[in-house]
């Protein structure tokens, strides 16, 4: 037996081994792991994202009609900011960089090759702009994403380990990576056998707690508002400047640090400054998902959107038992519009 797997006497895992294969072939269709992890992980957020907006009160399945819009547009994203943060590996003399059928072209994105950065700026347009045609808040389904879009990253990093990429220096721990010597990520001078930091397996470990405290928060603290998804940015972001920090692969240097460290930075700040300004801006819960003049096509929905047309304050009670157990939790605005002001 490998010690791959386990020490043969004491049970105690020995290494963790890179796959064998990247991709099965099924007739001339090749299908690879890796994007196979990013469809699993899209599919997966779709439903827990559906299943927190239905309960919010929208349509069924309207995230449907947002994600036609808001997954296409976050690939486009996150594969230009990956050919914009590596542009060695795609531009300059002998490169394939626009031949779509040769390897190492910036639209091979089946070879790997996608940043999560640029997927959430895409996929915040599309968002957008499928909320303005759905009639969903924005921010209300921001947050209810947050939670299924560490789910989705989490099962996307398997990608990274089916493609045999993306790993840390090396390291004598029991949980070190395989990864073969003929790898051409594999840095020269170190011995054959040498292990190396499971990065992939770090954030997909960060990003699975991350769903437990999103989940907790929501359930819990009744973060709305977009207070939830700022939350997201700056939990992601804060573990992925410590993944950063130890991983090998080629990035681009900016200041002394890799591309995607300052992108965390960002992300933090960013997360940090939602946070502050729709606690101030927004102190209640959100009186509907919808946005104002629009709600459910069922006539018989219970939940409908509130004449709101600044936006700024709440002019619905939450049901019953919100207010109960979310009353330690945060302020409701008061309902006499005149107090209110």
């Amino acid at each position: 037996m490998s010690l791959a797997l386990h020490s043969t006497f004491n049970g105690v895992l020995a290494s963790i081994p890179s796959p064998p294969v990247s991709f099965i072939d099924l007739g001339p269709i090749r299908i690879h792991f890796y994007a196979l992890c990013i469809i699993a992980g899209i599919i997966a957020a779709a439903l827990l994202t559906n299943h927190r907006l239905t309960k919010r009160g929208a349509e069924p399945w309207v995230v449907i009609d947002i994600s036609i819009l808001a997954v296409p547009l976050a690939i486009i994203g996150a594969r230009i900011f990956h050919v914009l943060t590596h542009p060695n590996f795609y531009f300059g003399e002998g490169k394939n960089t626009w031949n779509p059928f040769e390897p190492g072209s910036v639209w091979a994105i089946w070879e790997g090759g996608i940043a999560i950065f640029g997927a959430l700026i895409g996929g915040a347009i599309g968002a957008y702009l499928g909320c303005r045609w759905t009639g969903i808040r924005f921010w209300t389904f921001a947050d209810a994403l947050a939670p299924g879009l560490l789910l989705a990253q989490a099962m996307g990093r398997f990608g990274n380990w089916f493609n045999h990429e993306l790993f840390g220096l090396p390291t004598d721990l029991p949980w070190g990576l395989e990864i073969e010597s003929t790898n051409s990520a594999f840095p020269p001078g170190l011995p054959e056998g040498t292990l190396f930091h499971p990065t992939f397996l770090y954030e997909v470990i960060w990003n699975a707690l991350g769903v437990i405290v999103l989940l907790w928060l929501s359930r819990k603290l009744f973060f709305q508002w977009g207070r939830l998804f700022a939350i997201y940015l700056i939990w992601y972001s804060a573990g992925r400047v410590v993944w950063e920090s130890i991983r090998i692969d080629p990035s681009e240097i900016i200041l002394g640090l890799r591309s995607n460290v300052w992108a965390s930075i960002i992300g933090i700040v960013v997360g940090i400054a939602i946070l502050i300004v729709q606690t101030r801006r927004h102190p209640g819960l959100e009186p509907s998902p919808y946005q104002p003049g629009r709600g459910r096509s069922d006539e018989n929905a219970d939940v409908e959107s509130q004449n709101n047309p600044s936006d700024f304050v709440d002019v619905s009670e939450p049901p019953a038992e919100e207010v109960t157990a979310g009353a330690s939790a945060t302020s409701i605005a008061p309902t006499d519009t005149d107090s209110s002001r």
